[in-house]
């Protein structure tokens, strides 16, 4: 195992063609420390958003997919930002979680994508899209919650888009909020959540 160690590390700082080989080669190694080693490694490789989205699809050890997932954040290019995103699909929460976590930052590099996975046709990767919308900074994010207040269908998406707006919102927000007490009227938890959002907007509350 050292000898691996070491000479996977000498790679890593060898930025000729046949370095980045043997850290391509690697993924496919038999022992994780290997394989988590050539994740790291492959950073600044070509092409090595695609082998690394190739080997989390494959990879069942814990701590080679968070090397995996680290490395595709640190690139962020859309490869890489579009695997990441299909990891919120994943039933795996651990997967999920760390997807959530490295676009966090990986998704202000392409936020036309966590954008568009504000449209998924899965619910449940709709609302882990708002969840990162906070930390994407992004000016338009107020506009996308407002549209999803405007045109989802699912109550709980909504309802996550209440709750960031009430953080981050503005009055402008206040229309679409009440237009989606009457898209969805028989629903308390979201009256209450949706009218604290008002009062807050409007500087009528201190919550």
């Amino acid at each position: 195992m050292p000898l691996i160690r070491n000479t996977l590390l000498e790679h890593q700082g060898d930025d000729q063609p046949a370095g980045f080989q043997a850290l391509f080669d690697a993924l496919h190694n038999p022992e994780a420390a290997a394989r988590r080693l050539a994740a790291r490694g492959l950073v600044d490789a070509p092409g090595g958003s695609t082998a690394l989205v190739e080997r989390l699809e494959e990879e069942s050890e814990s701590s080679v997919r968070e090397a995996l997932i680290t490395s595709l954040a640190a690139i962020a290019d859309v490869t890489a930002v579009t695997a990441l995103i299909d990891c919120l699909r994943s039933e795996d929460a651990a997967l999920r979680n760390d997807a959530i976590e490295a676009l966090k930052t990986a998704g202000s590099q392409h936020p036309a994508l966590i954008q568009d996975a504000l449209q998924d046709y899965d619910a449940d990767v709709r609302i882990l899209a708002v969840g990162i919308l906070e930390s994407l900074k992004h000016p338009d994010v107020e506009l996308w919650l407002i549209d999803l207040l405007e045109h989802d269908s699912h109550l709980n998406v909504c309802a996550c888009a209440v709750d960031l707006l009430c953080e981050l919102g503005t009055e402008r927000a206040v229309p679409a909020l009440e237009l989606c007490l009457e898209r969805f009227p028989n629903e308390d938890y979201l009256r209450f959540v949706v009218d604290l959002a008002i009062k807050r907007l409007r500087g009528e509350s201190s919550l």
